[in-house]
């Protein structure tokens, strides 16, 4: 791997249990089990259908792919090009290495407008590097606008889904948390409030809206920033995008330097394929583009942040470097059966799902637990693959982040040890013989229990029961049934059986039985 620095675990994050221990808790969960389940079979639903309607879907597959390692195998010149194009139009780049620095500017420009409160669009970037922790911090207030963001921020929860955040709580919770605490940070919600749909989006609209009309700071995140033009895209589906990228005075936007693409040609290829894999709609009902800033109309001041925080050390990685496609459609996760049964908080990070047990070791490094347990947390199915848009090969990526983690334990793991100790047993027919004799006496003094755990064995035993011992191998049942005959219990394994002399002179042949 690169010596590039890696993206620092947040505090968040610190010390969470391995995916395997955290899986388990989940698993227990049963109603956030149904709120999954219903909701991931929704979406799969729909975006089979949107994906069916297009002739050439494999086809913009392809197009999606080739226009992203574009930009990411010219990464300098297309970040170059994107800087040029923005400050000519009056916006403002600033460069930000990892999270604290991109945190810092953020948190002095808002203070520079002497504000003490921001509105936000929802952004994945911004949860990477704690925005609203670090603005806190700082004394100012960072509304979420999105509705789901909404439910999580008020909650107190942290997001379970690229798309969909609050996907693991359904009406009669979201309704709960509004009734909870919608008052203490604003406008409270009516007190007749049910949890019917439209009753629970009218009361966060109104909560929503005296944020939005108050506010002269808005920060946000970017779908894609088009390097040719300098345009920034946020596509989203509630319109509260659209108010706090117009409203407020001052617009900043924290963007990942991998969101560039070269053209604006490409961006139509991506909006082709982003609403149907996300939301399975044929397009997003708002999407909003803007570059630098038009006087008189919209925020007079818009600053843009690039931010690398591990990305260059994903880039330098020949075979991760594909990762950095992602477009946070989050498909691979509405058709991942580990997700569906987990939910998203036992991955970890603010990137679950199979792309983010991708995204998350490269990005951080394999040395906390819950990195090096994230490329298990999968099944292996391809699913996330035929899903991706943009046609990251996750599984492989999967089987090569296993592979790093197995290299770095350098034998010290409790599966390399079980490895090392099978082979030296297979090595030598009388310790194999042997083992097998314990194993029929283990299996005779077990009878029909089950073993439901086994020390040392960690996380295999952990969702799995230990198969039972057999009270007899296959040796020592033919020799009950045909007497200890070694010649015979050749010919069963298939050994030669029949041999052949004066073949052309060329020595001794055998052939066996059926071939």
């Amino acid at each position: 791997m690169t010596d590039l620095p890696a993206q620092e675990t947040s505090p968040t994050f610190l010390g969470m249990p391995s995916f395997q221990h955290a899986a388990e808790a989940a698993l227990a969960d049963t109603q956030q089990r149904r709120n999954l389940a219903h909701a991931t079979a929704t979406i799969r639903a729909k975006r089979a259908a949107a994906v069916g309607e297009v002739d050439g879907w494999e086809d913009l597959r392809l197009a999606g792919a080739a226009a992203k390692d574009e930009a990411l195998h010219h990464l300098p010149h297309y970040l170059e090009q994107l800087e040029a194009a923005l400050t000519a139009r009056g916006a403002t780049v600033h460069w930000a290495r990892d999270a604290d620095e991109a945190n810092q500017v953020v948190v002095d420009l808002a203070r520079a407008k002497a504000t003490d409160e921001v509105v936000k669009v929802k952004s994945m970037a911004t949860q990477e590097i704690e925005l609203n922790e670090a603005l806190e911090a700082a004394g100012i207030a960072a509304w979420e606008t999105d509705l789901a963001e909404l439910i999580v921020q008020l909650g107190e929860d942290r997001p379970s889904h690229i798309l969909v955040p609050a996907i693991h709580r359904n009406r009669a919770e979201i309704r709960e948390i509004f009734a909870r605490r919608m008052g203490a940070v604003g406008r409270a919600a009516p007190d007749d409030l049910t949890d019917e749909p439209a009753r629970l989006a009218e009361a966060a609209r109104l909560h929503l809206r005296e944020k939005f009309l108050r506010a002269r700071v808005a920060v946000t995140g970017a779908n894609f920033a088009v390097a040719e033009t300098g345009t920034l895209v946020v596509v989203e589906s509630e319109g509260n995008g659209r108010m706090c990228l117009t409203l407020p005075e001052t617009l900043i936007t924290v963007v990942g330097i991998e969101k560039v693409l070269p053209t604006f040609a490409d961006l139509s290829t991506m909006l082709q394929l982003l609403p149907r894999s996300s939301t399975g709609e044929r397009m997003n009902p708002y999407t909003s583009m803007w570059t630098g800033v038009t006087p008189g109309d919209g925020p007079q001041e818009v600053h843009v942040v690039l931010l690398d925080n591990g990305r260059s050390r994903v880039l330098a990685d020949e075979a991760g470097r594909e990762a950095l496609r992602c477009i946070r459609c989050s498909a691979c996760l509405n058709v991942c059966p580990v997700y569906e049964r987990t939910g998203g908080h036992a991955y970890g990070s603010v990137y679950p799902g199979p792309i983010g047990a991708v995204l998350n070791p490269l990005l951080r490094g394999t040395s906390s637990e819950v990195d090096r347990s994230l490329p298990y947390a999968s099944s292996l199915c391809g699913a996330c693959f035929e899903a991706c848009p943009v046609r990251i090969d996750i599984p492989s990526l999967l089987v090569r982040l296993r592979t790093q983690v197995v290299d770095e334990a350098s034998g010290r793991s409790a599966e390399a040890a079980s490895m090392k100790a099978a082979a030296w047993v297979f090595g030598d027919h009388r310790r194999l013989e042997a083992a097998q004799r314990a194993a029929t006496l283990g299996g005779r003094l077990l009878g029909d229990r089950t073993i439901r755990s086994l020390p040392g064995l960690g996380a295999w035993t952990q969702a799995r029961d230990v198969p039972t011992p057999p009270t007899e191998t296959f040796r020592q049942w033919w020799a009950r049934t045909h007497g200890d005959d070694e010649g015979d219990l050749d010919d069963a394994r298939g050994q030669p059986v029949v041999e052949e002399q004066d073949l052309g002179g060329a020595g001794p042949h055998t052939r066996q039985e059926g071939s």
